[in-house]
């Protein structure tokens, strides 16, 4: 029985992935700081794709790469891990995981674009509208005003929306060099690499900076160590795998675009963990988004 639309739906499970990752790392940065959940986190998904690896296709390490899907994937473990993550993750504490999942509804549009630019991909009309749809459906999600003004960029923190920003330009990019370095590459395999680059990537900023010290700490923080791990399992290690798969499905417009409805998906998920109120917009938000995402599979 062949599977239709796998990279669409290696997408969606991203976007199931992500929403668990975001609200695990929130917690976790706010505890030990962004630097040490990076590279705590990268660490252990680097363990779990090895195991994992091994038992698929007997190799601990990605030494089968070439030279070409080396280079690519590891300047897309840079940008999209180091650069990318590391401002994302300094959103978290500043305007927090459903804020700065609103900001990443720019990946979208940005990776299409230089999809565009890039790797010569193109998208037909209702893809396009689909991608409105879902960028506006989750954009009434998770908007709201503190007064009668609806200026967003008012009512929060500038400098976490700069950073969000610079999150989401990081993932963009590094989608986008992915696709160009994995090719036909097993895609555990392609992530593994680009973890890999981000995990020395940071190993070096951590020891320029000398602080390592706040590292050691969060490893003896038995609650902060259970976030890192299960966003650690639903981020670099099943998320951004099947990111990988989804990318090399589908285009990257699209890909991202369905993996951008994780502000969506955090609203049922902060009602039962966090007691929150949905507003009739955010419910209306919600299914504009699913119908965007529908759009896709018409």
């Amino acid at each position: 029985m062949t599977l239709n639309h796998p990279g669409e739906l290696a997408a969606l499970f991203t976007a199931f992935c992500w929403t668990i990752t975001a609200l695990a790392f929130e917690k976790a940065t706010k505890k030990v700081g962004t630097i040490a959940v990076n590279i705590t986190r990268l660490a252990l998904a680097i363990v779990f794709l090895s195991i994992l690896n091994f038992a698929l296709r007997g190799l601990i390490l990605p030494t089968d790469a070439s030279l070409h899907q080396w280079l690519w994937l590891s300047a897309s473990g840079i940008i999209g891990f180091v650069l990318g993550d590391y401002f994302l993750f300094k959103s978290y504490p500043i305007i927090g995981s459903r804020i700065a999942m609103l900001m990443m509804t720019l990946v979208p549009p940005m990776t299409a674009i230089i999809g565009w630019i890039v790797l010569g991909e193109h998208m037909i009309l209702r893809h396009v509208f689909g991608m409105i749809l879902v960028m506006f459906g989750i954009g009434l999600a998770v908007l709201s005003k503190k007064n009668s003004n609806f200026k967003l960029s008012f009512n929060q923190p500038v400098k976490g929306l700069i950073f969000a920003f610079l999150g989401a330009i990081g993932q963009a990019v590094g989608l986008v060099l992915s696709k160009l370095g994995m090719q036909d590459y097993d895609p555990f395999a392609a992530t593994q690499i680009r973890i890999i680059a981000g995990l020395i990537g940071f190993i070096i900023i951590v020891s320029v900076l000398k602080r390592w010290q706040p590292i050691y700490k969060s490893l003896k923080n038995k609650k902060v160590m259970s976030n890192i791990t299960i966003g650690s399992i639903f981020g670099p290690f099943l998320g951004v795998s099947f990111s990988l798969v989804a990318v090399s499905y589908t285009s990257t417009g699209i890909a991202s675009t369905l993996m951008a409805i994780v502000p969506v998906l955090i609203i049922p998920a902060v009602v039962l963990l966090y007691k929150q109120k949905v507003s009739l917009k955010e419910i209306i938000g919600a299914v504009l988004s699913v119908v965007g995402v529908v759009i896709f599979f018409i």
